[in-house]
């Protein structure tokens, strides 16, 4: 086999010294939501990821430092006579929660799990044409062409056990967006480093370490996971010594905890950015008081991007702890450039001018969807951008919501106009193009909410996959940017500034995709 990339060693764990109560080994950790799902195939989504990597496994992981780690394959990569298979050498010796050996069974049930819709990863394994075991621990993964960054897809792509999926009739994942149900969704049988020991969805989950795992046992053995949706409640009850480790760290207290005593807060950029879109297709808007569809005029759109001041929403709303940028995707990331990521100052004048040339002289109302408990301040930033609308005859409703409910209304094209936030797990930019910008279609465009379409558009990003000359495909990857960008089909306000807050002690880095391993937490 020749590989495309080298591997890694395993990362050894900090080995600290641990106190002697039980408090030490017990992690109190709390942060704005909760999981959707336990299901590992069912929703692409960050929270969701970041409780399931604690139970669940991945064939390869991404350090704090965005490079790629083995977990459950120890090599991987493109075979000598098929420049289109994939090789991935399973580790040996592994076991599920309920002691079921992990083989390459398993991993082919997953990936074709997570490949067939209604998964919400099938999108990230759109060009895989077969996946097959060729000995117990052996996997190719058979791709419609060459893909030399196929495995940079795998970093959220759990595996389960083929057998307890079947003796629980839930071999499919259930479609979160329609309401589906299944076993796996509160119950759970990976291979990670904990297992479930409770869960009351929104209110606590309890892991326990898993004796059994192959791994160097973590210096945290039981996890309490609780989700506090209200800023104030989060910071009080750390400060109360209620919880350990706040994840979400309110932008209005990080200088009011960085200075309290017993309290520390480590601070890192994060790979997600948070932007705005729109229905730029459908001839109407079910909540506009107009007959046509404002969205899709191009003025409207640039006067939307003239009012939008980033720099007041940086200053007053994130209290200086973003990043503005009109680039739709994070500086993390292949294909971002400084000259996306510049951005205009406002000029109200000239987006005024846009909208009556646009025909809306008189203005015209529509709701605008935001979360109110997955990004920070997201419900702030949808105040701010709604007068800032204002100021040019855009009269905005505000629904402010639960994720739970607002991210079916992007999957089921329910909504009008939203606030979305994007990391990019592979750090390239075909998987913004494939979930965000491709056509909705089989495997692609699942978060597509804008019904943006363009075949010869569509073409392009599905070269990307299999494309080997890589000079070739940033090129091509700029040409696409291009049009995104000259098409609006985003308006983007910052990328994402990281704050976790713990007791003095505890030693947590903050993780680029902001998915903290308690793996990795060392006491001192």
């Amino acid at each position: 086999m020749r590989k495309f990339l080298i591997t890694a060693s395993v990362l050894a764990l900090a080995a600290g010294a641990l106190p002697a109560s039980a408090e030490a080994e017990t992690l109190r950790w709390a942060r704005v939501g909760d999981a959707l799902t336990l299901d590992p195939h069912s929703q692409n989504e960050g929270p969701t990821h970041t409780l399931n990597h604690h139970i669940y496994e991945t064939l390869v992981g991404r350090a704090v430092d965005g490079s790629l780690t083995p977990r459950l394959a120890t090599e991987w990569g493109i075979t000598e006579d098929d420049d289109t298979v994939w090789e991935f050498k399973i580790r040996e010796g592994v076991t599920f929660h309920d002691g079921q050996e992990l083989t390459a069974e398993d991993v082919v049930f997953s990936l074709d799990r997570a490949r067939t819709p209604p998964s919400g990863m099938a999108a990230l394994h759109a060009a895989v044409e077969e996946v097959t075991a060729v000995d117990d621990y052996t996997v190719h993964v058979k791709l419609s062409g060459p893909a030399p960054l196929y495995v940079q897809n795998l970093t959220n792509t759990f595996i389960m056990s083929k057998e307890w999926a079947e003796e629980n009739d839930t071999t499919t994942a259930p479609n979160f967006a329609a309401g589906e149900e299944s076993y796996s969704v509160r119950n759970t049988n990976g291979t990670g480093p904990y297992r479930l020991v409770s869960r009351d969805p929104e209110v606590r989950t309890v892991l326990e370490a898993f004796e059994g795992h192959w791994d160097e046992a973590p210096a945290v053995t039981e996890i309490i996971y609780t989700p506090i949706a209200e800023a104030a409640t989060r910071v009080a009850a750390l400060l109360s010594g209620e919880v350990d480790i706040v994840q979400d760290v309110p932008v209005q207290d990080i200088a009011r905890l960085e200075g309290t005593d017993g309290i520390s807060v480590v601070r890192g950029p994060e790979n997600r950015n948070i932007f705005f879109s729109y229905d730029m297709t459908s001839e109407t808007l079910a909540s506009a008081n107009v007959d046509d569809n404002p969205f899709a005029k191009p003025e409207v759109r640039e006067a939307m991007a003239l009012a939008v001041d980033r720099d007041a929403i940086r200053q007053v709303v994130m209290r200086g702890e973003s990043d503005p940028s009109a680039a739709p995707l994070p500086p993390f990331v292949n294909g971002w450039t400084e000259e996306m990521h510049a951005y205009d100052a406002p000029d109200i004048e000239r987006a005024i001018e846009l909208m009556n040339e646009a025909g809306y002289e008189d203005g015209f109302s529509v709701d605008l969807h935001c979360p109110n408990d997955r990004y920070l301040n997201d419900e702030a930033i949808c105040q701010a951008l709604v007068g800032m609308l204002g100021r040019i005859n855009m009269n905005v409703n505000l629904v402010s919501q639960s994720r739970s409910l607002h991210f079916p209304l992007i999957e089921n094209w329910e909504t009008d106009f939203y606030l979305l936030g994007w990391g990019v797990p592979t750090f390239d930019s075909q998987y913004v193009f494939d979930f965000l910008v491709h056509t909705r279609e089989g495997s692609y465009g699942a978060f597509n909410g804008t019904r943006y379409s363009n075949e010869e558009l569509d073409g392009k990003i599905e070269q990307l996959a299999t494309m080997t000359d890589l000079e070739a495909r940033d090129a091509l990857i700029a040409e696409i940017w291009e049009e995104v960008m000259e098409d609006r089909i985003f308006l983007n306000i910052h990328n994402q500034v990281l704050a976790y807050a713990m007791r003095d002690g505890i030693n947590l880095e903050v993780h680029p995709e902001n998915q903290p391993r308690m793996t990795t937490v060392t006491f001192d």
